[in-house]
């Protein structure tokens, strides 16, 4: 007969938690990829406070844009004088 394999709930419970805490984070300006990361990662979602910075530059230049519906001042759909 083979010998059986019986685990410590407790034991297996830790694995579990460990698991949930293993965070992956990849930086959305870089690509990188952080493997087991710590929950409290101050850069977060970002792999270092450099990239951080060049997202708010990002931002803070116009570079991103949040689409909508409205159309553009000035664009009246107007196709010559009336």
């Amino acid at each position: 007969m083979g010998a059986e394999l019986t685990l410590d709930p407790r034991l297996e419970k830790a694995r579990f938690c460990a698991m949930l805490r293993a965070v992956r984070i990849t930086c959305p300006i870089c690509k990188t990829v952080l493997e087991n990361a710590p929950e409290d990662h101050e850069p977060r979602p970002f792999c270092s406070a450099r990239c951080k910075l060049v997202d708010l530059g990002n931002w803070l230049n116009e570079s991103y844009r949040i689409p909508t519906g409205e159309r553009p001042e000035g664009n009246e759909d107007d196709f010559g004088p009336s």
